[in-house]
């Protein structure tokens, strides 16, 4: 969930470029953050709360110096508790991803010994238990041992006043080290190395040391590794607002474009996804939050365009189910940032079961990605805000063209998505824009929404909620029309909003019953339908376009809730307690 940026360099650099790689991993947590470099022999910090944007920092240049940007788990958000953390000397400086499920353990054994503890974290009994090695073994094999008594899904980084060296240590969270003629650099995210293209993807239970040379150890076995260095030629796009106030609101407006790079260009590749399905016995859609809806759409998607079924699951329960697999599964993955670790986790468990994985994500060379027997890109861009809106669309538009491929009719998809691509333009202009924002302002101090829909629609009623929820702070709920009758109707009360995805198929006429039984009990109904109705206290119409109605749809409720924050002061590019990439369970 952290973001980890370092180096080593045979020149002085300015400490800086510390802050600048932090900046670009932000989007994994900005509850507060800290820098640690080496001043002769000795270590100087510096740490924050709050968002590292605007940020400055006191330091020159240094040889060797580490950064983390937080999100918090163990223990508030305080100066204290931010990263890097010392041991009681203040001669090591450690960061850590992931979570410590042993801490507390560790962390009496080390007290009885005199340990002094200055933050509530479970990162700290690391650099403590690394002091506790030191004395009596050298730095690398201190590092090793203490990294080899933790139990969970962790990467540490971690340097010493007395070495020249950074050592890191990975399991589960992401490392990557990137090399130039002078200096190693290493990061939690590919994004932030952009001195160069040549990188080394550290493995689970490898530990790197980064000094004059790179030394790469098996942690279980002890013996020296080759590095392997891969050339990933990619084009890196620094994302700017542009025109833009927030993230955000540009990333909607990204969305028509997107929709039509995916039309023009993923043909090959959703071919491919589908041969792969058809081969299978047993395909399971997962992912987590946005990304498992999208998840749940497609599998409606597939029933009714391609009549196949498809099982899918929130990525963090699919443990539970892993019985299932057998070697001729097939495991397709979304997520838009490659690394959440709910999804992470059951690829590993599948690989173990020999099953086919195959990975559909927004960050070439991410950990989902590298996983994958097969993997492909949603081609959307950089997604900066935390709350996903356009690769969420990607994600849709994948799935849509897959079930049509698998129909024996990829045409008829393209020209659905092409359909698309414009009514979204039009849902864009600045007359709906006005008529959303008027909305906001109407609903600005609702404490409850409700969403409903039926089939398709019920998935978009579920992502409707969550994106108002996230950068809001609105309760809203998403419910399936059919079940709002089954207990949920007694919160409805005078003026409750209740937005109903009323769109042109087969759910019409059961969803405007529901609408109309949320009316009779005082609810304010919101229609986002092809069409007037009477039961509609607002209307924004969204044209019929057959499947692409399901995309198009969930446009105006994502301008709703950024336009919900933007009345109410939030920042809706980074919603409280929340960061885009999850990498704990």
């Amino acid at each position: 969930m952290c973001g980890i940026f370092g180096f080593v360099s045979n020149n002085q650099i300015p400490s800086e470029e510390i802050l600048n790689g932090l900046k670009t991993l932000e989007y994994r947590g900005y509850d507060s953050w800290g820098i640690a470099i080496k001043v002769k022999a000795s270590i100087a910090t510096e740490k924050h709360i709050g968002k590292i944007t605007n940020a400055r920092i006191n330091f020159s240049k240094t040889n060797i110096g580490i950064g983390h940007t937080r999100w918090a788990t163990h223990g508030g958000v305080t100066v204290k508790n931010a990263h890097p953390h010392l041991d009681c000397a203040q001669k090591i400086a450690l960061m850590h991803n992931g979570i410590v499920e042993n801490y507390l353990e560790i962390k009496k054994t080390l007290e009885k010994k005199g340990h002094k503890f200055n933050s509530e974290t479970d990162t700290e009994v690391i650099v403590h238990l690394i002091e506790e090695n030191l004395k009596t073994k050298g730095f690398a094999s201190s590092v090793r041992d203490a990294f080899k008594k933790l139990s969970g899904m962790n990467a540490i980084v971690v340097m010493n006043s007395k070495s020249l060296e950074i050592i890191a240590v990975k399991s589960g969270s992401p490392l990557i080290v990137g090399k130039t003629k002078d200096a190693f650099y290493i990061a939690s995210d590919l994004l932030a190395i952009d001195k160069t293209n040549d990188l080394l993807f550290l493995k689970d239970n490898e530990m790197v040391i980064l000094g004059k040379d790179l030394q790469l150890i098996n942690l279980s076995t002890q013996k020296k590794l080759k590095p392997v260095f891969e050339t990933i030629n990619w084009k890196r796009v620094h994302a700017n607002k542009g025109k833009f106030k927030h993230f955000m609101l540009k990333e909607i407006f990204d969305e028509p474009n997107v929709i039509r790079n995916i039309q023009k260009n993923s043909e090959d590749n959703i071919k491919e996804i589908s041969s792969l399905i058809e081969k299978a016995f047993g395909t399971f859609f997962i992912g987590s939050g946005t990304a498992y809806f999208a998840c749940l759409a497609g599998s409606y998607l597939f029933s009714k365009i391609a009549k196949k079924h498809v099982n899918t699951l929130p990525a963090s329960e699919f443990n539970y189910l892993e019985d299932f697999l057998t070697k001729n599964s097939l495991i397709i993955a979304l997520s838009q940032s490659g690394e959440t670790i709910d999804v992470v986790e059951p690829l590993q468990r599948a690989r173990l079961k020999k099953s086919k994985i195959v990975a559909i994500t927004n960050v070439q060379g991410s950990t989902i990605y590298r996983m994958a027997d097969k993997k492909f890109l949603l081609l959307a861009g950089p997604e900066r805000a935390v709350a996903s809106t356009k690769a969420y669309i990607a994600k849709l538009c994948f799935l849509l063209l897959t079930a049509f491929s698998l129909n024996k009719d990829i045409k008829k998809g393209k020209d659905i998505l092409e359909k698309t691509a414009n009514e979204i333009d039009r849902l864009l202009d600045s007359k709906n824009l006005l008529k959303i924002k008027k909305l906001a302002q109407k609903l600005k101090n609702s404490q409850h929404i409700y969403v409903i829909g039926r089939g398709f629609s019920y998935t978009s009623a579920l992502e409707a909620a969550l994106k108002i929820r996230e950068v809001s702070y609105i309760h809203a709920e998403g419910l399936a029309g059919g079940e709002l009758k089954h207990g949920s109707i007694a919160l409805i009360t005078n003026k409750t909003p209740c937005i109903v995805f009323a769109p042109n198929d087969e759910t019409y006429s059961a969803i405007i019953s529901n609408a109309a039984e949320i009316k009779a009990r005082g609810g304010y109904i919101i229609g986002i339908s092809f069409q007037e109705n009477p039961v509609f206290d607002y209307l924004i119409k969204v044209s019929d376009i057959f499947e692409g109605s399901y995309i198009a749809q969930i446009v105006p409720i994502q301008i709703l809730a950024y336009y919900f924050a933007v009345i109410k002061k939030l920042d809706p590019d980074k919603p409280r307690n929340l960061a885009k990439s999850v990498t704990v369970k």
